[in-house]
This record gives structure tokens, C-alpha cells and sequence, in this order.
């Protein structure tokens, strides 16, 4: 009996043991099953996010069509017959900072790459056309230097056309304007890399430790923008960083707020102070509103299949596969919600602003950045000397090249499909 009882006992201290073994077991497969699905609950938003936004979503307002067409959806093709559409050297007004042929860039072959939509042709750009459109009227770029970059390219694409001593170029400030006499058209550029007012915004000296900005200011800026016929605007380079300076109150005040704040909560709200500027202040019957997309870098080499450590610097070719699709900060596509949420909301402020997704297609392009041949404005050190993939520019793009392609869009969008099809019969 004694025995028996022992036997119990023992039983009873096994069980509690046994079922605490396979409950910690239960509860260790439960934990990554959920982390699983959280994964690929991410997974999944991250990739319909970019699909949405990087042109894999017809039905979405920021595809660009015609007649149907996606135009977004396509791929690049050599093409050294009809590009590029205009010479480096015989562009009167090129920047320095994209001129790689000028500064030694031997391979051409970026020149000749063609933009080609899956299931139509992309219209073909006429300078001469877009002159007469623009004829009386302002085209503003409002943005950085990647609005610049596309300011350049058109600037280009239209004085290819005009005579020299019918057209000049000057600066006043921030503001950056070409004009074509004769047609008494302007296509300008305006400095505002946050859009809102902040401390890198001085054209030339504005490279700052600590980036601060204003994210209820904007008429400093946007009273340059007041009576354009045309805006383009694009801000997203000098928002890459996880946490912004937010300033409540002026520059030149003493008790001003600083606050420190996350930079989607920060961009948010500065294109929404964009957006309230433009429903108090848009002509909507005379200005068309466009914002383009987010323009990749190629600073992570095996983002492409390349070594690692390695970025844009020796690239020849376009990426060869196509639906390339890598961002390379989760930043990215997250910015690019945001600005897809605040134009979503536009139509009920009774605006319409044109999405130009340019993200996707310029993906491709590793091999079209200025990468060391463009003008340094400092001295290279013999560091820098020894590695140059240290000091390649994999931000900006070389001209001619893939910013031609974003005015091409453009120039798609301004015109209407009847209107296209007027210019291009009378080719």
C-alpha cells in the first residue's frame, strides 16, 4: 500500500512536469506562427504598397494612361538612332554638376536608351509644340536639385529648337528662369527642397549639420509660385533621414519651439500645408498641378545583384531583368504613401494634381548617374583619389538622359490624347 501511494505521488509530480514541457512547447510554436504571419502581413503591405505606387496598379489615380495604355509599364530599349533627343555639348544652359560627358565620361551609351510602354509608344517629345502650348505662359519646377536636374532636361529639350540670341537664362535668388523670346514663355525653377520654409534654404549654402524646417510655413516660397500656368513640384531627397527638426515660430526669433519629431509625421504635415496653400491660392481654371515621383538612387550595389559595398561608380548598363523593383530604405515607400494619401484628397479640396510616377522606370537605370564625372566643388582628397566609389554620385542623373524621359511624361500629360494626335500628323 505504502508503495502504491509512493507510485501516486510520483505520477502526479510527472504530470504537472510533462504538461509544462509540452505547454512551453504549444506556446513556442503559437509564438512563430504569429511572427510568421506578422512578417508576411508586412511583407505583403510593403509590396502592395510599392506595387500601387511604382505603377503595377491600373486602376490606380497615379497611373499614367492614354487610351488605356499604362505608360509606366514598359522597358528600356537601346535605341541610338532617334536619342538622345538633344547633344550635351550644344545645350547652352547644362549644369556642371550632370555634364559627364564633359567631364570624361567616355561610354555614350546612356544616351541612347528609350523608354518603351508594354502595349503603346510613348509620344514623341516636339519642343516646337509644347513652345506654342507654353507661348504667354510659366512652366515652374518647384523642388531640389532633382527638380533641378528635370529643369535642366527641359530647359535642354526646348532651347534645341531656339535660336541663341532667343533665348537667356538668369537667376534672382532662389528662383532660376530661361526664357524663350520670342514666344514670351518662361520655364523656371524654384529652390525649395522641403517645399515648406526651412534652413537649407539658401540656393548655394545649404548644407546644414542639423536640418531644421518650418512645417506650417510655405508663403515665402510659394509666393514665387502664385501666377504659374504650369507647377511641378517634387520634394522627397532631403526628407531621407528617421528623425527631422521641427521649428514652431521664425528663424530670426529667440522663442521659437524646437521639437524633434519623426520625419513622416513631419513630411505629413508639411505637404499638407502644401495642399492647404494650394486650395486657398490655385487658379483652377488656368493651372495645371503635377507631382512626381520619387527618383531612386543606386547607392547599394547588391540592391541589383553587384557586390556588396559597392554602388553606381563603373556601371555601363541598365538593370537587365525586367520588373526590377528594390528600394533601398524602407523610408521610401512609406514617403511615397504619404504623398499618395494627401493627393488622394485632393479632388475634395476641388483640385486635381497629376501624379507623374517616375519611381519604377528610373529603377533601371544604375548606370545613369554622374557618378565621378560631373564638377567637384571641393578638392578630392588622396582617399577619395583611391577609392572613387567613394565620391560617385548615384543621386543625380547624367543629360542627356533619364530625366528627359520624366518631361517626355510630362509633355504626354499636358497635352491631351486629340491634341497629340494633331502634333503628331503634322510631323
Amino acid at each position: 500500500m505504502e508503495n502504491t501511494d509512493k507510485l501516486m505521488a510520483k505520477k502526479q509530480q510527472l504530470v504537472p512536469g510533462i504538461w509544462g514541457i509540452r505547454s512551453s512547447f504549444h506556446s513556442l510554436i503559437i509564438l512563430l506562427i504569429v511572427v510568421l504571419l506578422l512578417a508576411c502581413v508586412y511583407d505583403l503591405r510593403r509590396y502592395s504598397i510599392q506595387d500601387q505606387l511604382l505603377g503595377a496598379h491600373k486602376n490606380s489615380n497615379v497611373v499614367a494612361a492614354l487610351s488605356g495604355c499604362n505608360l509606366l509599364s514598359g522597358q528600356w530599349v537601346y535605341d541610338n538612332k532617334s536619342y538622345p533627343l538633344y547633344k550635351e555639348k550644344e545645350c547652352m544652359f547644362m549644369s556642371d554638376q550632370i555634364a559627364c560627358e564633359k567631364f570624361g565620361r567616355n561610354d555614350m551609351n546612356y544616351h541612347f536608351w528609350r523608354w518603351q510602354p508594354h502595349q503603346c509608344d510613348l509620344p514623341r517629345f516636339n519642343a516646337t509644340a509644347l513652345l506654342e502650348r507654353l507661348r504667354n505662359k510659366r512652366l515652374m519646377y518647384v523642388g531640389d536639385s532633382l527638380n533641378r536636374n528635370q529643369w535642366v532636361s527641359m530647359v535642354c529639350l526646348l532651347g534645341s529648337v531656339i535660336p541663341a540670341p532667343y533665348k537667356s537664362k538668369y537667376q534672382n535668388g532662389s528662383l532660376y528662369t530661361f526664357k524663350a523670346i520670342e514666344y514670351n514663355a518662361t520655364v523656371e525653377f524654384y529652390w525649395a527642397p522641403l517645399m515648406v520654409e526651412s534652413n537649407s534654404d539658401d540656393p548655394v549654402n545649404h548644407r546644414m549639420p542639423d536640418r531644421i524646417v518650418r512645417v506650417q510655413a510655405i508663403e515665402k516660397h510659394a509666393r514665387y509660385w502664385t501666377d504659374a500656368d504650369i507647377l511641378v513640384f517634387n520634394s522627397y531627397l532631403w526628407w531621407r533621414r528617421d528623425q527631422m527638426k521641427v521649428l514652431w515660430g521664425s528663424f530670426d526669433s529667440s522663442d521659437g519651439i524646437y521639437k524633434e519629431m519623426k520625419t513622416l509625421r513631419a513630411y505629413e504635415m508639411a505637404l499638407k500645408t502644401w495642399a492647404d496653400w494650394l486650395e486657398v491660392h490655385v487658379n483652377r481654371t488656368k493651372t495645371k498641378l503635377f507631382f512626381v515621383g520619387l527618383s531612386p538612387t543606386h547607392e547599394k550595389a547588391e540592391s541589383w545583384g553587384g557586390e556588396k559595398g559597392q554602388n553606381c561608380y563603373n556601371e555601363t548598363e541598365p538593370v537587365p531583368r525586367e520588373g526590377y523593383l528594390e528600394m533601398e530604405s524602407d523610408l521610401e515607400p512609406e514617403m511615397m504613401q504619404v504623398v499618395e494619401k494627401v493627393l488622394h484628397e485632393m479632388p475634395t479640396r476641388g483640385l486635381s494634381v497629376q501624379f507623374i510616377n517616375i519611381t519604377r522606370l528610373s529603377m533601371y537605370r544604375k548606370e545613369g548617374h554622374p557618378s565621378i564625372y560631373r564638377k567637384h566643388w571641393e578638392p578630392l582628397t588622396d582617399e577619395q583619389i583611391s577609392n572613387p566609389s567613394s565620391y560617385a554620385d548615384c543621386i543625380h542623373w547624367c543629360l542627356p538622359g533619364v530625366p528627359d524621359v520624366w518631361n517626355e511624361l510630362l509633355y504626354a500629360y499636358i497635352f491631351d490624347k486629340d491634341e497629340l494626335n494633331s502634333v503628331n500628323k503634322a510631323l
